[in-house]
C-alpha cells in the first residue's frame, strides 16, 4: 500500500528490489513533469508585449512540451528494459530448473545413485542414515530384550519355587489323609 503526500513517499510493505527501482523511476518521472507543467504555468503569467517576446513564449512552451514527452519516453524506455531484464533472469531461472530436471545418461545416474547412497558430496547420505536407524533399532531391541530376560528369569524363579511349593504341599495333604497302613511306596526299576 501507497500513500503520497508531497515529498513523502510511505511504504507499508517490504517491497521487491525491482518493484523499489520502478516506483523510483515513476517518481523522477512525476516529478520531471511537474516542474515542467508548473514552467508552463509560470509562461502564462509572464506578460509578451511586441512579436520577440510572443515567438520566445512559444518557443518555451514547445520546449516544455518536448521536454514533458522526452521525460514520459525515457521512462517508457527504461521500463521496457527493465522488463526485457526481468524476462532474461526468469528465462535463466528456468533453464537451471530444467537442467536439474533434464534426462540423464545411465552413467550419470549411476553416478548420482552412488554419491547419494554415500553421501560423497553431503553430509550424510543414505547409507548412513540406514545405518543411523538400524543401530537405533537394535538398541531398543536388546534394552526390551534384557528387560524380557530379567523379568522371566525372576518368573522362571517364581514359578520353581511355586512348584516346588505345590508338590510339598500336596505331599502334605497325601499323608495326611491315607492311612498308615496304605501308605504309599515308589519303586523306580
Amino acid at each position: 500500500m501507497n500513500i503520497k503526500m508531497p515529498g513523502i513517499n510511505l511504504m507499508i510493505n517490504n517491497v521487491l528490489n525491482s518493484t523499489k527501482e520502478r516506483l523510483e523511476r515513476q517518481e523522477k518521472r512525476d516529478n520531471q513533469i511537474a516542474f515542467f507543467e508548473q514552467q508552463k504555468e509560470n509562461l502564462k503569467e509572464m506578460k509578451a508585449g511586441n512579436i520577440d517576446e510572443i515567438s520566445r513564449k512559444l518557443e518555451l512552451l514547445h520546449g516544455y512540451d518536448a521536454d514533458i514527452l522526452m521525460a514520459k519516453t525515457e521512462y517508457n524506455h527504461e521500463q521496457m528494459f527493465h522488463i526485457m531484464d526481468e524476462a532474461m533472469e526468469r528465462g535463466e531461472k528456468i533453464a537451471e530448473e530444467v537442467e536439474k530436471y533434464a534426462p540423464k545418461t545411465p552413467e550419470e545416474r549411476k553416478e548420482e545413485m552412488i554419491e547419494e547412497a554415500t553421501g560423497i558430496e553431503k553430509d550424510e547420505g543414505i547409507m548412513s542414515e540406514i545405518m543411523d536407524d538400524l543401530n537405533e533399532a537394535v538398541e531398543e531391541m536388546t534394552e526390551t530384550e534384557m528387560k524380557e530376560m530379567d523379568s522371566l528369569a525372576s518368573s522362571e524363579i517364581i514359578a520353581k519355587t511355586e512348584v516346588a511349593e505345590m508338590e510339598e504341599l500336596d505331599r502334605q495333604v497325601l499323608d495326611n489323609t491315607i492311612p498308615r497302613q496304605y501308605k504309599r511306596i515308589d519303586y523306580r526299576i
